[in-house]
């Protein structure tokens, strides 16, 4: 433990022992959701034993309930944990407001943090004053998984997958005649991947730094076009992900590729799809592209309890810079660490059984190093929701593309501002 974390720890302690006057365990608690709860417990035994007399109590919801929790709490100051679990998304939403504390001020001094983390992801624990509004825990590198025998049936390599878009695409045609399975789950997928790369420095999905909405641009239009073509060709199945035929579709074989953050050949190992195991392979993603796909970070709330903020913050660097711990959660749970510390450990270099024994985790570690950094902002939610609707238009209705992106950026631009 550094000096400055020593002395941290000391006056919160000493504040909190009174002089020596018996006291009541000093409770800590921290809010967060499946899978980071299991994580936050497991920390708790080791991090308690050199707190003596401080309890941690960890706060477990489903996802959006959690976040929902949060956003509450943040709003009206009350029932705030000490420390928040938040998805990458949420602390977009957030971090332009000022709920949540500014790492960069006493006790945490963050800024001192910053070479230790994944640039792209650091990136996404900052807002436009320049503060440092959470510490990223995980990541999810974008991946394309696909199944290495519908390919050999198709008479495909992987290279024919991810060397170009064009590629992907008429390698789905010979999957479709040849096998009958589909290319993907749905053309959505091919938006949600080709909005992510090619992103400028200084710009995020929907949103550069100064608002100006980007939705009506080459990114938008090329995702838009090829998502396009994939339905028209009949290539998708339809369905959406997380849904019982999307789950079906991986487990009889109709669904040939997933493009997706890495974290789901540990969901695909666990439940979704347990008896394809060996089936599948992992490559990156077409035409050299790198792109984020989820994350998570940890935060403390502006208005939480000054005389606890310390310990909480201790807490925080143990769930984000404990090389022992991110490690032990990325091979029980599949959540790939952010911090680069944990990059040369011998588990990358181990093969992923479900993956046919494929050393798998290379490739993703190569893709969390070059991921272009991608600002987040109070508005992505809603932004993805309405592109989202103008793609179903599109797909479904025959609509436009340049009417689809220029009504997306018209309403876009009312909500940019606030």
């Amino acid at each position: 433990m550094d000096a400055q974390r020593r002395a941290g720890l000391g006056l919160a302690l000493g504040l909190w022992a009174g002089g020596g006057r018996a006291q009541a365990p000093l409770r800590l608690s921290v809010a967060a959701y499946p899978k980071l709860d299991a994580i936050v417990r497991a920390a708790v035994p080791a991090w308690t034993a050199r707190h003596p007399g401080v309890e941690v109590e960890v706060i477990s919801r489903e996802m959006n309930d959690h976040h929902a929790a949060m956003i509450t709490a943040l709003s009206t100051g009350s029932h705030l944990p000490d420390l928040m679990a938040l998805e990458v998304g949420y602390v977009g939403r957030f971090a332009q407001g000022r709920g949540l504390f500014d790492l960069r001020q006493a006790p945490c001094q963050a800024e001192r943090l910053r070479e230790r983390f994944v640039p792209y992801t650091w990136g996404q624990a900052g807002n436009r004053r320049g503060e440092i509004v959470a510490l990223p825990s995980d990541i999810g590198p974008g991946t394309l998984l696909y199944r290495q025998d519908l390919l050999a049936r198709a008479g495909l390599q992987a290279e024919d997958l991810n060397g170009s878009w064009a590629g992907y695409v008429a390698a789905g045609r010979e999957i479709r005649r040849k096998t009958g399975a589909y290319l993907l789950a749905h053309a959505r997928d091919m938006k949600d991947i080709l909005i992510r790369t090619g992103v400028q420095p200084g710009e995020g999905l929907y949103f550069s730094e100064d608002n100006r909405v980007l939705v009506n641009g080459p990114r938008f239009r090329r995702a838009f076009e090829l998502a396009r073509q994939v339905r028209a060709e009949g290539l998708d199945a339809k369905v959406y992900n997380w849904s019982s035929d999307w789950t079906e579709g991986f487990r009889r074989g109709l669904i040939a590729t997933q493009m997706i953050g890495a974290w789901l050949v540990g969901f695909m190992g666990s439940w979704l799809a347990p008896k394809t195991r060996g089936l599948w392979r992992a490559a990156q993603l077409p035409e050299g592209a790198f792109a984020a796909y989820g994350g998570s970070f940890y935060a403390l709330p502006a208005k939480g309890d000054a005389s606890r903020r310390a310990l909480a913050w201790d807490f925080m660097q143990d769930l984000t810079l404990n090389k022992t711990l991110l490690l032990d959660a990325f091979q029980t749970h599949d959540i790939f660490p952010a911090l680069v510390d944990t990059f040369e450990d011998p588990f990358f270099d181990e093969p992923v059984a479900f993956l046919g024994g494929q050393r798998a985790r290379h490739l993703w570690r190569e893709a969390a190093r070059r991921i272009t950094p991608v600002a987040v902002h109070r508005q992505d939610a809603f932004a993805d929701e309405v592109i989202n609707t103008e793609l179903d238009k599109v797909l479904t209705r025959g609509k436009d593309i340049a009417s689809a992106l220029g009504d997306a950026e018209r309403l876009l631009q009312t909500r940019a501002q606030r």
